[in-house]
């Protein structure tokens, strides 16, 4: 199978590395030193699914790709609108595009691009990161895709990315059936913790034991359940007391990537999260203050970020 994939990081660049080392003809759209250590070593693995060093293809433009079976979206859901450029040369009559981006717009995004015909829903399962240039650190959680029709059901072409492409423990590639209750499963839990750490600026430990902290992420957790209702997605009764209880297994000194984006000054997925939910609510009807809240005391440091507004902060004195 020949394979394009947008974004080269951990997700990406993992997946791309495993398939190429099953045979696949694989070519990763990467930039930059990562680029450059990937033409010049490959992909080097590091994982407790088994560590490697796999040649891949890297490019920096799709140009002289050409058609592919299958385009693999990696980048940030702030990130696609650049991504599009790359998609329409390696697009033909065949080729199947699907993304692993947080939040539940993305292949709504991407069918605006290359026509929904095209399109599968897809998300992801794996801790992982670019360690160093050329370099993917897996660090947990079964490298796990699925990939789904974005109206639900069975189809042929969604077997036949799994049959070529789920390689078992080491890289799993995994049909849904309802592909829409997956990404609204994943980002119930992904939407509120980023919010709430980056709002917070604490690790997961210090919200789930300071009271006050985690009775607000749970309303949290119940507005995407509420709104998730209103969209009419299958999401299991119960389904907040199990992603709840999830929060008490997870590392007392994990953090997520929303927040570290956000201390490091880059750019973020906000408004994939918090900014879709007080955009869902207001379509559904549904309150979502506490989303609306996140997402109103974040966006200043997410428009420095991006260059929209002064990144000084000039000191201020207050009289009483």
């Amino acid at each position: 199978m020949t394979i394009a994939i947008i974004g080269a990081g951990g997700v990406g660049g993992y997946f791309g590395a495993r398939w190429a080392a099953a045979g696949h003809d694989v070519t990763l759209i990467a930039r930059g030193d990562h680029l450059e250590a990937i033409r010049a070593r490959g992909v080097r693995l590091v994982s407790p699914a088994g560590d490697a060093v796999v040649p891949v293809l890297a490019v920096e433009d799709t140009s002289g790709i050409g058609q592919v079976d299958a385009v693999l979206v990696a980048t940030k859901t702030w990130q696609l609108p650049d991504a599009a450029g790359h998609l329409r040369a390696l697009v033909g009559q065949d080729t199947v595009v699907f993304g692993a981006q947080n939040g539940v717009e993305a292949p709504d995004q991407l069918a605006a691009v290359v026509g929904r015909e095209r399109v599968l829903g897809g998300t992801c399962r794996i801790i992982a990161f670019i360690a160093e240039p050329g370099v993917i650190k897996h660090v947990g959680v079964e490298p796990t895709l699925l990939v789904g029709e974005p109206d639900g059901g069975d189809s042929g072409r969604v077997r036949a990315l799994e049959a070529a492409l789920d390689l078992g423990p080491a890289a799993r590639l995994i049909a849904s059936a309802d592909i829409r209750a997956e990404l609204w499963r994943k980002f119930l839990f992904f939407a509120p913790m980023s919010g709430v750490g980056a709002v917070t600026r604490a690790t997961v430990g210090a919200i789930r034991e300071q009271t006050e902290t985690r009775t607000m992420l749970r309303a949290a957790f119940d507005e995407v359940y509420a709104v998730s209702v209103a969209a009419g997605i299958g999401l299991p009764e119960g389904v907040v007391d199990t992603i709840d209880a999830f929060v008490d297994t997870l590392p007392h000194d994990g953090t997520s990537s929303l927040q570290r984006d956000f201390d490091a000054g880059r750019r973020t997925e906000l408004d994939a999260l918090a900014g879709a939910m007080t955009r869902l609510g207001r379509k559904h009807r549904v309150p979502t203050p506490v989303h609306d809240l996140l997402y109103a005391a974040l966006l200043p440091m997410e428009r420095r970020a991006r260059g929209e507004v002064e990144s000084s902060h000039p000191r201020m004195r207050l009289r009483g």
